[in-house]
């Protein structure tokens, strides 16, 4: 599975993998692909650093990448307390009724209430960023598209190229006018904030709209007959993120949720506001179903939905509120029947790809003849 790209960073098979989990970033570059960490739950830079330290002392030596979510556009000058300032009551005695309703215990006083707004704001990106370049990264990634011009120019002064995911052509082709070096495709069955097209039309149009840049297939993607898919449609290599989550060495917060995972099938899943105010892909749950509820107030835009829900989400994780209990995932739950290792996920979709290239190999002699 080498391909131009995945040769140029150095990695042995053109998979991209992105985890919130060093332990699961520094597996998929140990197996040959190309781990890709998700800072944005590091509010906290030495955080951020502690963790790279280690994923220096568990890739031996191979390439591995950080992805930040940054807006294009700089917000200056608002706090979270501004911004918290605009969520109507409204809309908190909805969270207040819903935890209630399902019997969810309050954090005890002073108990830190989780991950908050502040891992979307720029100035906290912008500390990661300052971290990341001291170390030998070989990829910065952006979750919300291109990153600001300034960004992209740090990046490259490091030497390091910089990917964006993107949901549409038109988008691909913004990213590819402001310098981005690699584009992902993210289909509509992909995990977490996600468009309106599935990967099998998006890859191609992609691939076309911004030629010759190269091309990650993102979305839906948990097999080597898919990834084999992909590289055919265009792409020099795939992005996947869902399939990790199951893995031995995530760190999911609930053995709940990972059963929840395991037992999910392909249709589980939901396009929902509830999460961050964005459309994001995640598994159907009591409280996607109740914030979809046209009875009820509606989500706020983002930012204000992502800091209205967190210490809630909080709360679910913690007493393992298992009919609130959900996360981001793909359409690709169905696939995810057992818990593995990456290095065994890794060899199955080795496996499944050389099953694909022959199949396709035997038709086209077949036909050459």
């Amino acid at each position: 599975m080498e391909t131009e790209l995945s040769k140029s960073l150095g990695a042995a098979h053109a998979i991209f993998g992105f985890t919130p989990f060093p332990a699961v970033a520094a597996a998929i570059t140990r197996a040959g692909g190309f781990g890709v960490l998700g800072a944005v739950r590091y509010t906290d830079p030495g955080d951020l650093a502690r963790d790279l330290d280690w994923m220096q002392d568990h890739t031996d030596g191979l390439p591995y990448g950080v992805d930040v979510v940054m807006p294009a556009r700089k917000v200056e000058g608002v706090t979270e307390a501004d911004v918290e300032a605009m969520i109507p009551e409204e809309h908190r005695r909805f969270v207040r009724d819903t935890l209630a309703r399902h019997g969810v215990p309050e954090l005890a006083d002073g108990e830190p209430s989780g991950w908050r707004i502040t891992g979307w704001m720029e100035q906290v990106a912008r500390s990661q960023l300052d971290v990341a370049f001291d170390y030998p990264v070989k990829l910065l990634a952006s979750a919300l598209g291109a990153p600001p011009a300034d960004v992209v120019d740090r990046a490259h002064e490091h030497g390091v190229p910089v990917a964006a995911l993107a949901g549409s052509a038109r988008h691909a082709q913004r990213h590819a006018e402001a310098g981005i070096d690699i584009v992902v495709a993210q289909g509509y069955e992909a995990g977490g904030h996600t468009g309106e097209i599935a990967s099998m039309v998006l890859t191609p149009e992609v691939v076309e709209a911004v030629g010759p840049l190269p091309v990650l297939a993102a979305g839906g993607i948990g097999s080597g007959e898919q990834i084999a898919a992909g590289l055919a449609l265009g792409a020099q290599g795939v992005w996947l993120g869902s399939v990790w989550l199951t893995t031995t060495e995530a760190a999911l917060h609930s053995r709940a949720l990972t059963r929840k995972l395991l037992a999910a099938g392909s249709g589980d899943t939901v396009r929902s506001r509830a999460l961050t105010g964005k459309p994001a892909r995640q598994l159907r749950t009591a409280w996607t179903d109740a914030w979809d509820d046209p009875e009820g107030p509606g989500t706020l835009p983002m930012p204000l939905q992502g800091l209205l829900v967190a210490e809630a989400l909080t709360r679910i994780q913690k007493y393992g509120a298992e009919p609130l209990l959900g996360t981001p995932v793909g359409q690709i739950v169905g696939r995810m029947t057992s818990e593995r290792s990456v290095q065994e996920v890794f060899d199955d979709l080795t496996r499944g790809f050389e099953r694909a290239v022959d199949r396709i190999t035997r038709i086209a002699g077949r036909n050459g003849t």
